[in-house]
């Protein structure tokens, strides 16, 4: 039996992690009120207290581009101390492995498409964004620094954009697909005749669902560390995690207004920013992995709007 602690439980990705990890091990979690992750005293007596075996760092400050553009310092500054707390606590108290959680924003704005992990700091980060996106290259590099010098197995994931249960519906904080449906259902419910959507609707996102991200997080946790060195390769160690395909926000509305049956017209405001026009990862090396995802994006949208109404 392992002990294992899911950071960030409440959180899309970890509920998800939470609801699919086997209960044959001992899992802890803890709320914001019993565990401070921005207290390095009291996250490393918590570690410390435990001792877990495997860690799975899922608390992050996360949030859509108006979110990510009204407050660059909280972003920066809130996930930088998440994770090096965390990072720091699993080293000192001996974690066997642990697991960093990232963001397919992490790579530049004008990269080849797929995105390869070896694309990483290779160009200019989106603007809109960049915040969040230096903290993620940071805990990347943290894992990559301790695996070197100590020769530790701290594992690293660059997950595509996530929708599912326990996503962030608020207009202000939201990531696109779960602000899009929540506008969707409301315009449907007051008969309103259009909703107005930011940019363009030209570019094109890759959504995957939670639980198929939460299945690939346990699949690389599950492998030999000279398996999942193997897989990422000499040059990056970490691994791209996507759906494989992409839709653009025009058709993306599209969808879920013909799911959610709303007969009303899209207004797009050119005056707000679209954000990077694609960000399609390229996932080969998890494949390899005899990992791939289940949920299509239209059932995956079908479970949300029925979990909303």
């Amino acid at each position: 039996m392992k002990k294992i602690f899911i950071a960030g439980h409440k959180g899309m990705v970890g509920s998800s992690i939470y609801r699919n990890i086997s209960k044959k091990n001992k899992i802890y979690i803890a709320d914001k009120q019993e565990l401070n992750l921005l207290d390095l005293v009291k996250t490393y007596n918590f570690f410390k207290k435990h001792k877990f075996d495997h860690v799975y760092i899922c608390a992050a400050k996360v949030g859509g581009i108006l979110a990510n553009s009204k407050y660059p310092a909280d972003f920066i500054y809130q996930n930088l101390q998440i994770q090096n707390n965390c990072i720091i606590a699993s080293f000192r108290t001996r974690v066997k492995k642990m697991l960093f959680l990232g963001s397919s924003c992490i790579y530049p704005k004008e990269s080849k498409i797929p995105i390869k992990e070896k694309y990483l700091l290779t160009g200019k980060l989106e603007k809109t964004n960049d915040a969040y996106a230096i903290a993620k290259i940071a805990g990347i590099k943290m894992c990559q620094s301790f695996n070197k010098q100590y020769n530790t197995d701290f594992r690293a994931i660059m997950p595509t954009n996530l929708y599912g249960p326990n996503d962030n519906y608020d207009p202000l904080n939201s990531h696109v697909l779960a602000a899009l449906t929540k506008k969707i259902l409301i315009a449907k419910k007051q008969n309103k005749k259009t909703v107005t959507i930011w940019g363009n609707g030209e570019p094109k996102r890759e959504f995957l669902h939670v639980d198929d991200f939460a299945k690939a997080s346990l699949k690389i946790m599950s492998i030999s560390k000279n398996k999942y060195k193997k897989i990422c390769g000499q040059e990056n160690h970490f691994l791209n995690v996507g759906y494989g395909k992409e839709i653009s926000i025009k058709d993306l509305a599209l969808l879920i207004a013909d799911i959610s049956n709303y007969k009303g017209k899209f207004v797009y405001d050119k005056s707000k920013p679209n954000g990077t026009m694609r960000k399609l990862v390229d996932s080969s090396k998890i494949f390899k992995l005899n990992w791939k995802p289940k949920i299509s994006l239209k059932s995956g949208i079908k479970l949300i709007v029925k979990e909303l109404i």
